[in-house]
C-alpha cells in the first residue's frame, strides 16, 4: 500500500468512526428524551377542586390564574364566549358575585398524555341572589380541557352549559 493509499484509507476510516458516532449519539440523545409521566385521573380530577377553590375566594384575578393565556371559557350564565385573561376575570367578577359552590356530579376524565387531559360531565352549582340571598341550583354539562405548561397545569378550554331541562 503506497503511502498516499494510507492517508486516503485513514481519512476514510476516520470519516466512518466520526458519522457511526455522531449517529449513536444522537440516537442515544433521542432515546433518552422520555415522554412525561401520564398523571392518574385523580391528579386530573384535584385540578376541580383547586379552580372550585379559587372560586371560594372571591377574587376573579385568582380563577383567572388557573386559565391559560390563550384559554378559551364557554360559561354557564353567559352568551358571551371568552377568548382572553380580560374577558375570562369579567365574567368571573359577575359570576363570583353569586357565591359559586361547584360540585360534581359525574365525571370522565380522560388522560390523553403527559401533559394534556380532559374532564367532562356533569356539575352543579349553588348559587345565592347578592340582593335576597336566596339560593338556587344550577345544573351543567361542563369539558375542561388541560394542558401543562411549564410544568403548571392550566385550562385551555373550558364549556360549561346548563341542563336543557332546566
Amino acid at each position: 500500500m503506497t503511502r498516499k493509499n494510507r492517508i486516503r484509507a485513514a481519512i476514510v476510516t476516520a470519516t466512518a468512526l466520526v458519522t457511526a458516532a455522531t449517529v449513536t449519539a444522537g440516537v442515544s440523545m433521542a432515546g433518552g428524551e422520555s415522554a412525561p409521566k401520564k398523571p392518574s385521573k385523580k391528579e386530573i380530577a384535584a385540578l376541580f377542586d383547586g379552580w372550585n377553590k379559587s372560586l371560594q375566594t372571591g377574587d376573579p384575578k385568582k380563577v383567572a390564574d388557573r386559565y391559560a393565556k390563550d384559554a378559551v371559557l364557554l360559561p354557564t350564565v353567559s352568551n358571551k364566549v371568552r377568548t382572553n385573561r380580560a374577558g375570562i376575570v369579567d365574567y368571573f367578577h359577575h359570576f363570583l358575585e353569586n357565591k359559586p359552590k361547584g360540585k360534581k356530579i359525574q365525571t370522565i376524565i380522560n388522560v390523553l398524555d403527559g401533559n394534556s387531559a380532559i374532564d367532562a360531565g356533569v356539575y352543579q352549582f349553588t348559587l345565592t341572589d347578592p340582593k335576597t340571598g336566596d339560593k338556587r341550583v344550577v345544573k351543567a354539562r361542563y369539558t375542561y380541557e388541560y394542558e401543562k405548561r411549564g410544568g403548571v397545569w392550566k385550562i385551555v378550554n373550558h364549556h360549561s352549559s346548563a341542563m336543557p331541562e332546566g
